[in-house]
């Protein structure tokens, strides 16, 4: 696979080589090395590349961007919290862990007005 390859499968996945290296589970510096002709893919990696060519954009992991400081009507808004929420509400056990986990952390209706 041509450096130029690497760089196309990219464009085509709209993913950053941070990105495909995740998907790869390789440094990003080895991708970058790739699309600059300085080493060359094994089989397994290109095989690994043509499947994620394959599968799609959906195929790349992304991580979600943090939101400064939401709002509680933004977190309310996220479909995860509801998703969490159902989940919390099915599983007794999974609710029993949450609430041990969450025995570490601040109640911020504890917090001093500020």
């Amino acid at each position: 696979m041509a450096p130029e390859d690497i760089k196309k499968l990219r464009q085509d996945l709209g993913c950053t080589a941070r990105e495909l290296a995740g998907a790869l589970g390789i440094e990003q510096e080895t991708v970058l090395a790739w699309e600059h002709g300085d080493l060359f893919p094994t089989k397994r990696f290109v095989g690994m590349m043509e499947e994620l060519r394959r599968k799609g954009p959906e195929a790349i992991p992304r991580k979600k961007k943090k939101q400064a400081n939401a709002s509680p009507l933004q977190v309310l808004a996220d479909p995860e919290l509801w998703r969490l929420f159902r989940k919390l509400l099915s599983h007794p056990e999974l609710r029993s862990a949450a609430l041990k986990l969450a025995e570490a952390y601040p109640d911020p209706t504890d917090a001093p007005p500020s």
